[in-house]
C-alpha cells in the first residue's frame, strides 16, 4: 500500500485551499464563481433541483478506472464540499507526479452540491422536505432521480459519499471526537463481507493509514447498519463500491476548517489509491479502526451540590446569517459524557 507524503499533502494543501469557502453554511451561489473559472477539466450542468437551481457536474482524467463522488446531498453539511474544491484546485494548478498518475489511471466525475436548496436554507432535506439520503428507492426527489441516472450512465467502480457527522460522537476506547469516520456501508440485513465491501473496506484502510500517522486516534469506523432506502446502501448492492467518509469535530474546529484538511487529505489518498492499486484484496485492518460512539456534548456544566447540564450548539440561518446556539439538552446522567468544553462551577 503505497501513501501520499504527509510532508507533500501539508504544502499542496497550503497552496491550493480555496480561500473564497470557509465555514459551516456554503451555497451554491458561494461554489458557482469556482465551478466557472475550471477550465482543465469538464464542467456540464447536469440538471437542477426542485427549485431550478443548477446542480453541476465536473469531470477529469481519462483512465479506465471510474470514480464519482459527490457531496452535500444533505444541505447542511458542507465540509465535503470544500474539501472538494480544494482537489480540484490540486487537478487544475499542481503537477506532482501523483496527480498526474491519477489523471491517467482514472476518470473522475464530482457533483460538488447535490442539494442546493438544502445548502440554501441549511436543512438536511431538500426543498420538498425529502432526505435525499433516504430516498434511493423511491426516488421521489429530482436530486436522487439526477444522482441515480449518473451513477447508471457513468458506471463507476468507486464511489465517494460525503457528509458530515455530529459533534456527539467520539473515537471508541480513546478521549477523542471522531473528526474522521468511514464506512464501507452494508448490502443487506445480515452485513455479509461481500466482495464489493472488501474492495470498499481496502480503499478506506489506506486512508485511514494516512490520517493515522496526522491525527491518531481521531478517526472512527461509521456502523454498518443496514438502511434499506440509503444511498450508500444501495449502490453497493448495486455493485458500485461506495466508500462514506463522515467529516466530525475537531478540537476548537466549529468551522469545519481542520477537519476540511483532513477531509482532503483522506479523499487525495483515496483517489490514489484507487488509481494506483494492483488490486483491493486487503481489508481485515478495516476493522482495526475504532467504533464511532455517542459520547460528547458541545459544553458540560459540571455542579458539586446538583445535576449536570449538558448543552449543544444548535444552527440556524436568521435574517440571512448563519448563528450557533447554545440549546440545553435534557440527560438524566452525564458521568459517562464528556464535553468539547467543561465549566466546572463551585460548590
Amino acid at each position: 500500500m503505497q501513501l501520499l507524503s504527509i510532508l507533500e499533502l501539508q504544502k499542496i494543501y497550503q497552496q491550493q485551499k480555496e480561500t473564497s469557502l470557509f465555514g459551516k453554511w456554503i451555497t451554491f451561489e458561494d461554489i458557482k464563481p469556482n465551478i466557472l473559472k475550471l477550465n482543465k477539466t469538464k464542467v456540464s450542468q447536469i440538471g437542477t433541483s426542485e427549485k431550478n437551481t443548477p446542480i453541476y457536474s465536473v469531470s477529469f482524467g481519462s483512465g479506465k478506472r471510474k470514480i464519482l463522488i459527490w457531496s452535500q446531498m444533505h444541505g447542511n453539511e458542507s465540509t465535503g464540499t470544500k474539501a472538494v474544491f480544494d482537489l480540484l484546485n490540486v487537478i487544475e494548478n499542481s503537477n506532482e507526479t501523483f496527480v498526474q498518475e491519477v489523471l491517467n489511471n482514472c476518470t473522475i466525475k464530482i457533483i460538488p452540491m447535490l442539494n442546493p436548496d438544502g445548502s440554501k436554507a441549511y436543512t438536511r432535506v431538500n426543498a420538498n422536505n425529502i432526505d435525499l439520503n433516504r430516498d434511493a428507492v423511491a426516488l421521489q426527489a429530482k436530486e436522487s432521480k439526477l444522482l441515480r441516472t449518473v451513477l447508471d450512465d457513468f458506471k463507476p467502480q468507486f464511489c465517494f459519499n460525503l457528509h458530515d457527522q455530529r459533534t456527539i460522537f467520539g473515537v471508541e476506547g480513546t478521549e477523542n471526537p471522531a473528526t474522521i469516520s468511514f464506512l464501507a456501508p452494508s448490502e443487506e440485513e445480515t452485513r455479509s463481507l461481500t466482495d464489493g465491501r472488501k474492495q470498499t473496506m481496502n480503499v478506506i484502510v489506506a486512508m485511514n493509514s494516512l490520517l493515522q500517522q496526522i491525527i491518531p486516534n481521531f478517526i472512527g469506523r461509521y456502523t454498518d447498519e443496514f438502511y434499506p432506502t440509503a444511498t450508500g446502501d444501495n449502490f453497493q448492492k448495486l455493485g458500485y463500491n461506495t466508500i462514506l467518509i463522515e467529516a466530525g469535530h475537531f478540537p476548537d474546529d466549529y468551522n469545519r476548517e481542520e477537519a476540511r484538511k483532513f477531509n482532503f487529505f483522506a479523499l487525495l489518498q483515496g483517489v490514489y489509491h484507487v488509481a494506483i492499486a494492483k488490486n483491493f484484496d486487503e481489508y481485515k485492518l478495516y476493522f482495526d479502526i475504532p467504533n464511532n460512539q455517542k459520547s460528547f456534548f458541545d459544553v458540560i456544566h459540571r455542579y458539586g451540590n446538583q445535576d449536570d447540564k449538558a448543552f449543544q450548539y444548535i444552527d440556524k440561518i436568521i435574517e440571512g446569517k448563519f448563528v450557533s446556539k447554545l440549546e440545553e439538552i435534557q440527560k438524566e446522567e452525564l458521568n459517562n459524557q464528556k464535553g468539547h468544553n467543561e465549566i466546572v462551577f463551585e460548590s
